[in-house]
């Protein structure tokens, strides 16, 4: 019988974590829009033609970067101590501590550049890093906690508006405040409501 043999490339481990380490390290020093193929070839010690057998663009591979974690800080994840709005200050509050840090500032600002081009970019900064799915599960859980925050809501746009406004910092280099964040969160979920005198 005659054994069936597997198509396509295959990758090698060592190599494949030797171009995406090659494709972070220059990307931070870098930036997207000086990041090349050949730049990353060379300092990975391999040839171009084995980067395209495995990733399209460069965009690709800065995506695949950001999946992995190696661009962005994991300190970008909601915490859940189950008040929402204590959560949504902390996070953003966070947030844009790291976005001020120049060396944070210049990288996200690379990467949003790189999202104009690449929308693999755009997609996995919104549910890898921010995380929309996670900040969407947390207001889901918040329901009650601001006034817009009912059954029903449209739960995913009000996560975007919150990653928005994030994504705007990084853009307008205007320094952030904890009250900055107070003030987007009432205005995103609404004022906190009163708690029932049933519940006191």
């Amino acid at each position: 019988m005659r054994m069936r043999t597997r198509s396509g490339p295959v990758r090698n481990e060592n190599t494949h974590q030797a171009i995406l380490e090659a494709t972070a390290m220059l990307f931070a020093r870098e930036g997207y829009d000086r990041l090349t193929i050949e730049g990353i070839a060379h300092e990975a010690h391999v040839g171009k033609q084995t980067i395209y057998r495995w990733w399209s663009s460069k965009g690709d591979l800065v995506a695949e970067c950001l999946v992995a974690g190696m661009l962005l800080p994991d300190r970008l994840t909601l915490p859940d101590t189950g008040e929402i709005r204590e959560d949504l200050r902390q996070w953003l509050t966070e947030i844009f501590r790291i976005i001020a840090e120049p060396e944070t500032e210049g990288m996200l600002r690379s990467l949003i550049s790189g999202a104009a081009e690449n929308p693999q970019i755009g997609s996995r900064i919104r549910e890898s890093l921010i995380g929309t799915d996670s900040v969407t599960g947390r207001l889901e859980a918040g329901i009650g906690q601001g006034q817009n925050l009912y059954e029903g809501a449209p739960f995913d746009e009000i996560a975007e508006a919150l990653i928005g406004a994030v994504v705007l910092r990084a853009l307008s280099r205007t320094p952030p405040s904890e009250e900055d964040a107070i003030r987007l969160i009432d205005a995103v979920i609404g004022p906190e409501l009163p708690i029932p005198q049933s519940q006191r």
